[in-house]
């Protein structure tokens, strides 16, 4: 018992590491894109090059993944806070969620295809 959790103080730590890392790069940059981004790209180069093992993480990983839905609650309160901003925005909300998600998968098939045929006139 003390050794499994010791192996979930760990592993959180070490998230939460990555996690602090991140944030100190956001701030330190003063970058647009949240600190948590820095902080899961940090971790994932360090499960990639192997200086992190993935049994290290994954027992606070599937901490995370068990209680995920207790993290959204904040969200679904806030977005129930600002419901009469959301539906005066609805139209342009719904626009460019369904543009944006239009131009990634164009933008993805093309570049597959792309792959794909140079896979195969490399092959022939």
């Amino acid at each position: 018992m003390p050794k499994k959790i010791l192996n979930y103080a760990l592993s959180l730590a070490l998230i939460m590491l990555c996690l602090w890392a991140g944030n100190a790069i956001q701030h330190f940059f003063l970058l647009s894109v949240p600190g948590s981004i820095f902080g899961m790209l940090i971790l994932f180069a360090l499960l990639v090059s192997g200086l992190v093992k993935v049994d290290w993480v994954k027992p606070g990983a599937q901490l995370f993944i068990r209680y995920m839905i207790i993290l959204f609650v904040p969200i679904s309160v806030g977005l129930m806070d600002h419901f009469p901003l959301l539906m005066d925005n609805a139209l342009s909300i719904f626009a460019s969620s369904v543009g944006a998600t239009t131009l990634v998968l164009v933008v993805l098939a093309l570049g597959l295809q792309k792959i794909l045929t140079l896979k195969t006139d490399k092959e022939s």
